[in-house]
């Protein structure tokens, strides 16, 4: 059965990488969460997808730049009338401890090679014995290697924009147990072979109803959705036919 993974939490609806996305996303029913990992300049790892704050709050500047502190005092939530900080990974996994969400980590370390933000991420995973729960993904795969030495029980998945050659073989290669492709850049084909060989396939971002259905019709491993209302609606739908 397809699993709902929200993407940066319920994303149509609320902040993005906010707690509130994340809570609204555990209300709507979807199985885990994506969500997107920087380092402070002082080291603490904080829940923001791009580089720069300045198009999710009301800062601006490198994430690299900014202390915790700092941070912290941002609003990232620019269009809603209520404040909402960028919440720290420790705060996040405080709350699954709370839940059974799984939490697909990527770590935005393409453009910073953030130096050991792999080991931080690792030992907050296992302080909070996460381990099970967890998938850490990439579009760095020397960072996805890079996590499996480290933590071999941890699952990890390399993401994908352009389309990859046997991407079980290249999964198998790097001891991935999934891949996280462009939902577009994947063909039928490749997800049910990839999926025969015991790989885990869960496509990003699919909020298109046409989309979702092909997805749930190959028995994807996950959609990665900003919409978790919209695709449980849909596979719902979906799982009632003969």
């Amino acid at each position: 059965m397809t699993q709902i993974f929200a993407h940066r939490g319920y994303s149509a609806l609320f902040a993005e990488n906010t707690m509130s996305a994340f809570l609204e996303a555990e209300k709507a029913g979807a199985d885990g969460l994506e969500l997107d990992v920087q380092l402070t300049r002082d080291g603490e790892i904080v829940v923001i997808h791009d580089e720069k704050v300045d198009r999710t709050t009301n800062g601006h500047g490198f994430v690299k730049d900014f202390s915790y502190k700092e941070i912290s005092r941002l609003n990232a939530n620019k269009k809603g009338i209520k404040k909402e900080p960028i919440p720290s990974l420790i705060e996040v996994f405080e709350w699954l401890k709370t839940n059974q969400l799984i939490c697909n980590i990527e770590m935005k370390n393409g453009l910073f090679p953030y130096e050991g933000m792999e080991k931080k991420v690792i030992d907050l995973i296992r302080k909070y014995e996460l381990s099970n729960r967890i998938i850490i993904s990439s579009f760095n795969h020397y960072s996805i290697v890079n996590s499996y030495r480290l933590a071999p029980e941890i699952e990890t998945a390399p993401l994908f924009l352009e389309a990859i050659y046997m991407p079980w073989i290249y999964s198998q290669s790097i001891r991935a147990k999934g891949i996280h492709p462009k939902h577009s850049s994947i063909p039928d084909h490749i997800i049910s072979t990839t999926l025969d060989n015991g790989i885990a396939v869960r496509p990003y971002t699919v909020n298109r109803e046409v989309d979702l259905k092909r997805l749930f019709r190959l028995k994807c491993t996950a959609v990665i959705t900003d919409n978790p209302v919209k695709a449980l609606k849909i596979k719902k739908q979906y799982e009632k036919r003969p």
